[in-house]
């Protein structure tokens, strides 16, 4: 039995799957204090930038997408694939891993396979409602899964054997869960919320969103005069000083405030009456934990369209509104929200039905089974939350 602890955690690319992964990362660590864990990723995505500050590792490797757009170049994917995988297999070597986790995206194909070259377990946790493709290739490599939502298991090999862990989400999120109404008060505090207004979130992911972000500021210079609203704008950074300006030429800072991040989203689920937000999977899990009545707007080009399936875990249940990309229009939110707003009972219905599912405990589920395929102790600190 290991007397010590080496995870490596393969996930890069957006936040969906590098919130995950930290998240599962710092279970861990509250688990086995001693353990080290480090992260598998590539130079391209926010991996460089979400890991290093969290205060783990990062070892990069030379990985392409697993992207058709790529046209010619996806033929190179094969070499590339395995030239990656080998250089995972050098880090896990480096590293003394015990166990290797893909959490999605096309980083974490070579360190599943990188695992398999090196006679590792692996574990393969899915986050969306319909797999992506490194992860559908991953799935073939190990026989050890485990899922977010049910429905992802008719697409992956071996799904039906998967373990459904839930959405790992952060500590202070899996805290937060059904009891937000408690902190209301101190969040809209932090927030900047007058009394009195409806707070409505627009959250386009890691980096923003266009498409919301036109749709907020429209709806800022349409709602300009009320005094039961109020707006806050994820813009990303890129689009802040264009999102800035114009809420002032247009009156729209009146009811709204921009910001570039929204980096206490405990706060912001505690405070907001209403989300309007991409369809990402750890979205939907977070909002489904906290029972935040969302608008949710997938992203379009999402691979197999998998936010859309992700937002109908929510929509499905009467806890959330699906609007497609193209009809998301000031005009279009605004005969959406205004009924929402103007009747607390059906707000606190959509919060009701809501199914909280595991997301809460996610992060301990999948730890305890890292810590089983590591064959190290489970801690009972684990295990009861698991």
């Amino acid at each position: 039995m290991n007397t010590h602890l080496s995870v490596v955690i393969g996930a890069g690319g957006t936040g969906g799957h590098i919130y995950p992964g930290l998240a599962l990362a710092d279970a861990l660590r509250r688990a086995v204090p001693g353990a080290v864990i480090s992260f598998i990723g590539t130079e391209r995505g926010l991996e460089t930038e979400l890991i290093p500050a969290a205060g783990y590792r990062l070892h990069t490797v030379d990985m392409i997408p697993f992207d058709p757009s790529l046209g010619a170049k996806r033929y190179l994917l094969p070499a590339a694939l395995l030239r990656s995988a080998g250089q995972a297999k050098a880090v896990l070597r480096r590293q003394g891993a015990h166990v290797v986790v893909g959490m999605g995206g096309y980083p974490s194909a070579p360190a599943v396979l990188g695992a398999r070259m090196a006679g590792l377990p692996a574990l393969i946790h899915e986050s969306n409602a319909v797999p992506g493709r490194a992860n559908k290739f991953a799935a073939r490599l190990t026989p050890n899964l485990a899922v977010a939502f049910d429905r992802s298991r008719p697409h992956l090999t071996g799904g039906e054997q998967a373990l459904t862990t839930g959405m790992p989400i952060s500590a202070a999120l899996a805290a937060l869960g059904r009891d937000r109404l408690a902190y209301r008060a101190e969040a809209r505090q932090a927030l900047q919320v007058p009394d009195g207004r409806r707070l409505v979130v627009f959250n386009g992911g890691s980096l923003g969103a266009a498409r919301l972000t036109a749709a907020a500021l429209g709806l800022a210079r349409q709602w300009q005069d009320r005094d039961d609203v109020q707006l806050l704008i994820k813009t990303g950074p890129a689009a802040l000083p264009e999102a800035t300006t114009t809420l002032a030429a247009d009156g729209g800072h009146r009811v709204a405030r921009a910001v570039p991040y929204l980096d206490r989203m405990d706060r912001v689920y505690a405070a907001a009456d209403l989300i309007v937000c991409r369809a990402g999977s750890a979205t939907v899990a977070e909002l489904a934990a906290t029972g935040v009545p969302a608008v949710l707007v997938p992203y379009p080009h999402a691979p197999g369209d998998h936010q859309t399936h992700n937002a109908r875990v929510l929509s499905d249940a009467g806890a959330g509104l699906l609007l497609p990309d193209a009809e998301t229009t000031a005009g279009r939110l605004a005969g959406l929200i205004e009924p929402l707003l103007a009747d607390p009972a059906l707000l606190a219905a959509m919060s009701g039905a809501a199914e909280p599912g595991p997301h809460g405990r996610a992060a301990d589920l999948l730890a305890a089974e890292v810590l089983r395929l590591a064959g190290h102790p489970i801690p009972s600190s684990v295990l009861e939350h698991a």
